[in-house]
């Protein structure tokens, strides 16, 4: 297995060296294992219930945007409507979520937490907010900074 700590020793070497591709692969490399250890957590408490990432991203999105629609779901999600219908089908099923139909648009589904859903968004989020509070309390608020021009350049534009 490869040791990690030697790659990421040559890669500051290559840096302070000026190698511009070496510094790419390693900033490649940081955010494998960055979001591996920021998704570990919720996917331990999720596996003891037999879910996954899909069901986390849904149940994340809906708790943050109370009454989203499942086209703008789709819009963030950018998956097909078959990938999200089944994970939107188990998390209904297993009382996560609730679909309302839409006041105005009758169309419309409109999608909500749960109180059980409410409180595994809660435990999932907590994880990853002491990770994230815990690494920009480390860099600094500058660093902060930068690391949001970073990830906001890295976005496809909508």
């Amino acid at each position: 297995m490869t040791d990690i700590n030697k790659s990421t020793e040559s890669a500051n070497q290559a840096q302070s060296a000026g190698g511009d591709d070496e510094k790419l692969r390693h900033g490649i490399e940081m955010l494998f294992f960055a979001y591996r250890d920021f998704t570990s957590d919720p996917d331990e408490i999720l596996a003891r219930d037999g879910l996954g990432r899909a069901h986390h991203r849904v149940i994340y999105f809906v708790g943050r945007h109370p009454g989203i629609s499942v086209a703008e779901l789709l819009s963030i999600l950018r998956i097909t409507k078959q990938s999200l219908a089944r994970v939107l089908k188990e998390v209904v099923d297993r009382g996560l979520v609730e679909q309302k139909t839409g006041e105005r648009d009758r169309r419309q589904r409109l999608l909500y937490l749960t109180d059980a859903g409410i409180r595994l968004e809660q435990q999932l989020t907590a994880t990853q907010r002491a990770r994230v509070a815990r690494a920009y309390e480390i860099a600094g608020e500058e660093a902060v900074a930068g690391y949001m021009k970073v990830l906001s350049a890295l976005r496809n534009p909508s």
